[in-house]
C-alpha cells in the first residue's frame, strides 16, 4: 500500500505512472471505477464534443448560466498553465487542495477488493473532477469531451443535452481517417430522446444519421436555429425563441458567432429545466472569457495567443489575423505535437508570417523545433512566405517569445500559436505585457 499523497502534484505524478499509454480509448475501465464510486451528477448536464470550438462553446454556456443565477460546474481539458484550470465551479478555478480528497476516492475505488483497475492519466483525473462536481451542489454541469466522444471518459455521464461543434481532421490515428469516421465518434455522446445541437454548418452525414438512428432530438444549425448580424450586433432565432440586438461575444474571432449560436441552442433546448432570460444572454455574451482563443494582448508590439493546432483552427486564426489590419512585420512563435497535420497548418498561415520562432515543447509527443523548421523550409516557396521570411529554433516557448521581442518593433505583432503547451509556456508567469526595446 502506497503512502498517502498530500499534494496535487503528487497525485498527478501517480496518475502518470499508472498506465503505459497516454491515450487508451474505451469506457469499460473508467465505468467500472465510476460504478464502485457510485458517481452521479444530480443536475442537468451538457456535454460538448467537436474538433474546434468546444472550449469556447462551454465558456459561453457557462457565462450565460452564471448571469442567470445558476451555480455552474465546467470540466475542460487540457489546461494552459495549471492543472486545476480544468475545473471551474461557479465561474472560479478550483483550489488545488480541493481536489485531493477526490483523487483519494478514485484511488480507493480503483484498488477496492484487490481488483486493481488500470486508468490512464486522463481517465483518473476525469473521475476525480467529476466527483468534485458531484459534491458541489450544481445547477448545471458542462463537460468538454477530451478526444472523440463515444469512447471518451466523459461519456460515462448521460448528457441531458449534447452539443457537437465543428468537425475536422484531427487525432485521425484514434478517430478515423475522414470527417465521416470522426463524426461517428463524436456522435457517441448523443442520447435517445434528448436534444443534440449540431452547430457545424456542414456536418458529416454520419452525425445526422446517428441522431436519427437512436431517436435523438436533433437541433441542426441552419434548420432548427440560425443567426444573422451586421457590424454592430447580431440576432439568434431557434425553435420558439428569438434573441435580437445582441452584442458580439467578448471572445474574439469570426468563428465565435457559430459557437455562440450553438451555445444558445443548447440553453434553449433545456429551457424547461434551466431557463435563462434575454438579459442573462446579453450579459453572458459580454462577459465570457477564455484565455488562449484568439486572445489579443494590447502592447507594443501587439501579442496574439491562440491554441490553434490543426488545419481548420489555423485557417480560422489566419482569417482573424487578416482582419486585424496592417502590421509591418508579423513574428510567429510556433510549437506543435508531431502527430499533427503540420504541412497544411504551416502553408495556410505562412504567407502572413515574416519571422518564425520554432520551439521545442516539454512533452515526448511534441515535434522538435528543428523538425518544424525543416517542415517549413520544405513548403513550396509561395507557401513558405514569398516575402523572404526567416526562421530560428528555441528550447522553449518563453525563450522563443523573448527572441521575438528582441527583434520586434513597436508597430509589429507577435503571434504565439499551436499546442496548449506553446501558449501555456508563455503564460507561466502571467499574461506578458510587451514593450519593445525600441520604446525604452
Amino acid at each position: 500500500m502506497q503512502s498517502k499523497i498530500h499534494t496535487l502534484e503528487g497525485w498527478l505524478a501517480h496518475c502518470e505512472r499508472l498506465h503505459p499509454q497516454t491515450i487508451a480509448l474505451g469506457l469499460e475501465r473508467v465505468a467500472e471505477v465510476a460504478r464502485r464510486m457510485a458517481l452521479r451528477l444530480q443536475c442537468p448536464v451538457i456535454t460538448v464534443a467537436g474538433t474546434n470550438g468546444k472550449g469556447s462553446t462551454c465558456a459561453i454556456i457557462e457565462a450565460v448560466a452564471l448571469q442567470a443565477g445558476y451555480r455552474t460546474g465546467v470540466y475542460s481539458s487540457p489546461h494552459l498553465v495549471h492543472f486545476q484550470e480544468r475545473c471551474r465551479i461557479h465561474g472560479e478555478i478550483v483550489a488545488p487542495e480541493s481536489l485531493l480528497e477526490h483523487f483519494e476516492a478514485v484511488e480507493q475505488a480503483r484498488t477496492a477488493g484487490g481488483e486493481e483497475v488500470p486508468l490512464t492519466y486522463f481517465e483518473f483525473t476525469t473521475l476525480a473532477i467529476l466527483r468534485l462536481m458531484s459534491h458541489s451542489l450544481l445547477d448545471l454541469a458542462i463537460l468538454e469531451v477530451g478526444l472523440g466522444g463515444r469512447l471518451d471518459a466523459t461519456n460515462i455521464i448521460d448528457a441531458d443535452c449534447a452539443v457537437i461543434t465543428s468537425i475536422d481532421l484531427d487525432h485521425t490515428e484514434f478517430l478515423g481517417p475522414d470527417r465521416e469516421s470522426i463524426g461517428r465518434e463524436k456522435a457517441g455522446i448523443m442520447r435517445t430522446g434528448r436534444p443534440v445541437v449540431v452547430s457545424d454548418p456542414m456536418p458529416p452525414q454520419s452525425v445526422i444519421d446517428h441522431a436519427c438512428e437512436i431517436g435523438a432530438e436533433l437541433w441542426r444549425f441552419g434548420q432548427d436555429f440560425n443567426y444573422a448580424g451586421d457590424r454592430q450586433q447580431w440576432s439568434w432565432a431557434g425553435r420558439g425563441r428569438r434573441y435580437a440586438g445582441l452584442a458580439y461575444p467578448a471572445l474574439r474571432g469570426a468563428n465565435q458567432l457559430v459557437n455562440a449560436a450553438g451555445a444558445l441552442a443548447a440553453l434553449v433546448a433545456l429551457r424547461e429545466r434551466v431557463p435563462v432570460t434575454a438579459q442573462a444572454v446579453r450579459n453572458g455574451l459580454a462577459m465570457v472569457d477564455l484565455p488562449g482563443r484568439f486572445q489579443v494582448v494590447p502592447g507594443q508590439p501587439a501579442l496574439v495567443l491562440d491554441v490553434a493546432h490543426n488545419p481548420h483552427s489555423v485557417a480560422a486564426l489566419t482569417a482573424n489575423l487578416d482582419a486585424m489590419g496592417y502590421f509591418p512585420v508579423t513574428h510567429a512563435v510556433f510549437g506543435a505535437m508531431a502527430d499533427k497535420d503540420l504541412a497544411p497548418m504551416l502553408e495556410r498561415i505562412a504567407p502572413i508570417v515574416d519571422r518564425w520562432y520554432f520551439t521545442d515543447l516539454p512533452t515526448p509527443r511534441a515535434a522538435t523545433a528543428a523538425s518544424l523548421a525543416e517542415r517549413w523550409a520544405a513548403l513550396p516557396r509561395a507557401g513558405a512566405g514569398a516575402r523572404s521570411a526567416t526562421c530560428s529554433t528555441h528550447p522553449g516557448p518563453a525563450e522563443a517569445l523573448q527572441a521575438a521581442m528582441a527583434q520586434a518593433n513597436p508597430a509589429d505583432r507577435i503571434i504565439v500559436f499551436g499546442s496548449f503547451h506553446t501558449v501555456g509556456g508563455v503564460l507561466q508567469g502571467g499574461i506578458p505585457r510587451l514593450q519593445a526595446k525600441h520604446l525604452a
